[in-house]
């Protein structure tokens, strides 16, 4: 999942998201196949983490419990 974040004025709520409220300056996960809808309106959304990212990877990643040998 890529992450935006919202720099409109005033909290929306987003559909896309199941209907979240999305206050100003939140971060919110997106599908990576939808990050270009959000990072399209410069206005409103910037970037913060891009599809595919190597930190998208390490978040998934981090949470698998390491085997003890």
């Amino acid at each position: 999942m890529a992450r935006v974040r919202f720099t409109g004025p005033e909290p929306v709520t987003v559909p896309e998201l199941g209907d979240r409220l999305v206050e100003p300056d939140d971060v919110v996960e997106v599908p990576d196949e939808r990050y270009d809808g959000y990072v399209c309106q410069p206005g409103t959304w910037e970037p913060v983490e891009e599809p595919g990212t190597k930190a998208a990877t390490a978040k998934k990643t981090a949470a698998r419990p390491q085997k003890e040998d």
